[in-house]
């Protein structure tokens, strides 16, 4: 009976504030461009700068997590998120939100390598993924319902980012402290595993990232210019995309790895970029909202399994800090590439050209998933021919010592014959005198005599007190008592 997995919550809840700067980020980029002397481009560039500065981060604490100590890292990624964050929301000076956002960027960096190490060396990475993805949805849903009713302003989106990393620091406690020594002999740093694979894995997300964020970053201005919707209509749609998310998520916890990897990381994407299509080209809400709610219900189903591949290329997780890292590269750049290509082509351009380069990242995302699933290994059944048991009644015992004679039922009966052997004298202690050999018993095809040969050693019992005479006699006795039994000449 295995013993139940529970979910490390401290490493679900880092998990949460990592990812929420980048589920919050339409309506941060929304929000600069609004609220500050920005264009639509200039603002996209400042989301592009705290996801960058959130890649970089990542790719730095891939390998040093174990090294450092995750509760540590832990604790100075929500230093930085709070203190940035909380700087970039409480000013209106251009340069010092550009500076607080990448401060942040970095926080939220440290905060996720450290959770995607710990959830890939757990025992369940797919199962904390899941949950991780499940309460960001779910936070960011409850914000997205909830900022436009508080009033216009950048710094609300930030602000709410400084306070869910300051949430999250009871949490860190929990968390290990350093768990590999710094230096030193003790010390052995084992190679990357899945060489190919991974970096073929990481080569791509940025690629399927970028597609994702494009959009995600202009979604706002979608809603609001193209499908002429209000900033409350559009948060509502946003929420119940998100809220569509968290069924997907639980659809995808559910399932577990039932289906493997392949199959729902090379659909799902072909899904999704057939919901980013959709989603570009909305003029009205029905279109809007169908595009953005089947978007985001599979978007984090891919997303878990994507991770879930990454964590099982390396149990130390290292290779989900790098591919996560890869894709936070993509998704930093997202915003601006979604802002360029809108101003220059159209939202709908836009769609189709993020739809064919999400097309082309699904075929070596789902190579790789089939590359590393694991064999299942087949059962053969081997037949075996019954046969009948003989069943041998225990004799009981008799007066006198003597025991009954067992009677012997469809038993098969091997003769056993013996032949002389040159006999000399006992006393020269030649231990050949009176030896028993035995022929006739067959072996496979081979008598007895053939096992030698075989190189299969045979057994010879020396009766150096007994003459091939006594026997004879004895056999000879034997013949008498017993009808039908014989002694060969």
């Amino acid at each position: 009976m295995s013993a139940p997995r529970s979910t490390p919550w401290p490493l679900v809840a880092l998990f949460t504030a990592g990812y929420l700067a980048s589920y919050l980020l339409p309506t941060t980029v929304g929000r600069l461009d609004s609220a500050l002397p920005l264009s639509a481009t200039q603002a996209g560039a400042i989301g592009s700068a705290l996801l960058l500065s959130s890649a970089s981060a990542g790719f730095t604490l891939a390998s040093r997590v174990d090294r450092f100590g995750a509760r540590a890292l832990a604790r100075l990624g929500l230093t930085l998120a709070v203190l940035g964050y909380g700087c970039a929301a409480l000013t209106d000076s251009v340069p010092a939100v550009v500076l607080g956002a990448v401060v942040g960027g970095l926080g939220s960096g440290t905060m996720t390598a450290v959770a995607a190490s710990g959830i890939a060396a757990g025992r369940d990475p797919h199962r904390a993924t899941t949950s991780g993805l499940l309460m960001v949805s779910a936070l960011a849903g409850a914000l997205y319902l909830t900022i436009p009713r508080l009033g216009p302003g950048h710094g609300l989106p930030l602000g709410a980012i400084a306070l869910t990393a300051l949430a999250v620091w009871p949490f860190t406690g929990r968390l290990p402290a350093r768990t590999a020594p710094a230096a030193g002999p003790a010390a052995v740093r084992r190679p990357l595993p899945h060489r190919r694979a991974g970096l073929l894995l990481a080569a791509t997300m940025p690629c399927w990232s970028l597609a994702q964020n494009a959009l995600w970053g202009v979604s706002g201005r979608i809603g609001l210019g193209q499908a002429h919707l209000t900033e409350i209509t559009v948060g509502a749609v946003f929420a119940v995309a998100l809220g569509a998310g968290l069924l997907g998520v639980v659809g995808a916890s559910a399932l577990g790895p039932r289906l493997g990897r392949a199959l729902p990381i090379g659909l799902g994407t072909a899904l999704i970029a057939a919901c980013i299509a959709l989603s570009a080209s909305a003029t009205d809400l029905p279109s809007f909202a169908l595009g953005e709610i089947a978007w985001n219900l599979c978007y984090p189903v891919v997303l878990s399994y994507v991770i879930s591949l990454a964590a099982a290329l390396d149990s130390r997780g290292r290779w989900a800090v790098l591919v996560g890292s890869a894709a936070s590269l993509g998704t930093a750049a997202g915003p601006l590439t979604g802002s360029l290509l809108s101003d220059r082509a159209g939202f709908p351009a836009m769609g189709g050209i993020l739809a064919a380069a999400l097309l082309l990242a699904a075929v070596p995302m789902t190579a790789v998933a089939l590359r590393t699933a694991p064999r299942r290994l087949r059962i053969v059944e081997i037949p075996i021919a019954a046969g009948p048991l003989a069943e041998v009644p225990l004799p009981e015992p008799v007066s006198g010592g003597e025991v009954a004679a067992v009677q012997f039922k469809d038993l098969p009966v091997v003769e056993i014959s013996l032949r002389e052997a040159p006999v000399t004298d006992p006393a020269a202690g030649d231990t050949r005198a009176g030896e028993i050999l035995v022929g006739e018993i067959l072996v496979g095809g081979a008598t007895v005599l053939d096992l030698p040969a075989k190189g299969i050693p045979v057994v010879r019992i020396p009766l150096a007190d007994v003459s091939v005479g006594e026997l004879r006699a004895m056999g000879t006795a034997h013949a008498e008592k017993t009808p039908g039994a014989t002694i060969p000449a």
